[in-house]
């Protein structure tokens, strides 16, 4: 049987075709006043998109880089933070922090559970100098509240620093209406181009902080880097091809909300919300167990491998037999779970695709639980109760 290869995965993501001929067609030097032009307008753009008035910097590295530079940028050696950890990202702010030399707590909970506000209540400190999290954590498909830790922060110096690499674009995040500090993303999740590009807002008070800072850092130097973009340059020699491929997709986000990015950012959050909720409906209908059950997220949904079988068994299959690549449990969770994405360039009927290949998987592994086409009625049922309430709620 043919088959064509699909990324059902959460980074990289699936490829905007028109962010593919941009990166074919930037033959460009970066300092000249063409790149600035568009590195510029780039910038500008990516405050819309995240959604603040705070400067955005970009950086030639994945989101761990940009992790790292929060943390180097922020904190001194022996200064108290807090890490709010559900996850293998939580965990990744943690080993972080310790390598800078922060007194580190934690507030953890279990792989696919995420916290109380009167847990992270009860940890904070007025010497808390910063507080590390994941809007959503990528790992298990879980959800945090991110609005509910801006408030219990609101009126006090503790920074909050949210990992929203998997978050932006799936997730309506107010960074400044909540107060979020510094927020980070990745160039290969919703906005539909290769890695290598992370991204932070910054809020003035955070780069205030920075004037402070004793860490070591030389090329996450997030100050120089501001100095740079206010002249449309990069401190260092930018990803020239990945800045056209970001410019393509945030024009492309743009014509989705016929000319109003934010429009267009806020569609594509509907849309990863709806092909969650489709995807859970759907596992539920085979009699699968999602793992992230309280608090589930748009940008990934994790479901328990069967009993009959190994979450290896589900990937395997869907990659041999229709050559749709889904993301394994990570860690300790290989075997456990599997994922599959929504954020970026998927859409419904890449969503129904995928659902009908692992009803035919999931028919050989757990065979009479289900019968063909249930878990594609209750997708379709969720779509179009979704689709009809945008209709009704779209002005005339």
């Amino acid at each position: 049987m043919f088959r064509k290869t699909r990324l059902f995965t959460p980074g990289p993501t699936p490829l905007l075709p028109a962010a593919q001929f941009a990166m074919a067609a930037a033959d460009v030097h970066h300092r000249t006043p063409e790149f600035r032009a568009l590195y510029s307008k780039v910038l500008d753009q990516m405050k819309t998109f995240v959604g603040t008035s705070n400067d955005v910097i970009l950086l030639t590295c994945s989101g761990t880089g940009a992790m790292e530079a929060a943390v180097s940028n922020l904190t001194s050696p022996d200064d108290e933070v807090l890490v709010l950890s559900a996850g293998k990202f939580g965990e990744r702010w943690t080993a972080i922090a310790k390598a800078f030399k922060c007194q580190v707590t934690i507030v953890s909970k279990p792989y696919g559970q995420t916290f109380t506000l009167d847990e992270i209540k009860a940890q904070l400190k007025p010497t808390t100098k910063v507080v590390f999290m994941q809007a959503t954590e990528t790992s298990t498909g879980a959800r945090h509240d991110v609005e509910g830790v801006a408030k219990l922060l609101q009126g006090t110096d503790t920074l909050l620093v949210v990992d929203g690499i998997t978050g932006l674009g799936t997730t309506l995040l107010d960074v400044d209406g909540w107060g979020i500090d510094v927020i980070i993303g990745g160039s290969q999740k919703a906005l539909m181009i290769p890695p290598g590009l992370a991204y932070l807002a910054v809020s003035e008070r955070a780069w205030k902080r920075m004037e402070s800072s004793r860490q070591p850092k030389y090329y996450f130097d997030l100050p120089k880097e501001r100095k740079s973009a206010a002249k449309g340059e990069a401190s260092y020699t930018p990803p020239v091809a990945l800045v056209a491929a970001l410019g393509a997709a945030l024009d492309h986000l743009a014509q989705q909300g016929d000319g109003d990015l934010a429009k267009g950012r806020d569609l594509l959050i509907e849309n990863a919300e709806t092909c969650a909720t489709m995807t859970r409906a759907a596992a539920k209908a085979l009699g699968l167990e999602l793992f992230a059950l309280a608090s589930p997220g748009a940008a990934v949904t994790a479901i328990k491998a069967p009993s009959e079988a190994s979450s290896d068994d589900v990937v395997k299959g869907l990659k041999s037999r229709f050559g749709a690549i889904i993301a394994n449990g990570q860690g300790e969770m290989k075997g456990q779970l599997f994922r599959i994405a929504h954020l970026g360039y998927f859409d419904y009927l890449d969503t129904i695709a995928l659902i009908g290949a692992l009803e035919l998987v999931m028919s050989s592994i757990t065979p009479g639980r289900f019968q063909l086409g249930d878990a594609l009625r209750v997708a379709q049922s969720v779509f179009a109760e979704h689709t009809s309430k945008a209709a009704v709620a779209q002005p005339a």
